[in-house]
């Protein structure tokens, strides 16, 4: 079977789909406290977390490292609603881009946005180092849902 970095269509639809993606995430009332101005290099930071996390090349660890992703969510406190429009934009995203509409990767895919919305949401409202989530490195998600 192959990766859901392969299955996606590699870095030109995961790119095509984190744009699309941040785009949304800039416009919604719920997200904007968020994410109040584009960044420059988020969408290709999006892109390389996506890419290493579905099985492509380790960008996102070898140019940002995990401790980045982090730093750039600590104490942002992420609220429930936000966590879940997270989601729920992302899913969105996933048609719009075109990426593969079969139930076994849309399953995988909102199982990932899933975790990493709740590790972010975590992270986000850590007051001290030992509220942190314990990932430590990227995700290598699977079909299954499975590390």
């Amino acid at each position: 079977m192959p990766s859901l970095y392969d299955h996606a269509g590699g870095d030109e639809a995961l790119h095509r789909l984190e744009e699309i993606f941040y785009g949304k995430l800039l416009a919604d009332p719920v997200l904007r406290p968020l994410f109040p101005a584009r960044r420059p290099d988020h969408v290709k930071h999006l892109t390389w977390f996506t890419a290493e996390s579905f099985g492509g090349p380790d960008r996102f660890s070898r140019e940002l490292g995990f401790p980045y992703l982090v730093r750039e969510h600590r104490h942002l406190r992420i609220t429930d609603e936000q966590r879940q429009r997270f989601v729920d934009l992302y899913m969105e995203a996933l048609d719009e881009a075109g990426l593969p509409d079969d139930e076994a990767f849309r399953a995988a895919f909102r199982e990932h946005a899933e975790f990493g919305s709740r590790v972010a949401q975590q992270n986000s409202l850590a007051e001290t180092d030992a509220d942190l989530h314990p990932l430590s490195e990227v995700p290598r998600w699977a079909w299954d849902g499975d590390e």
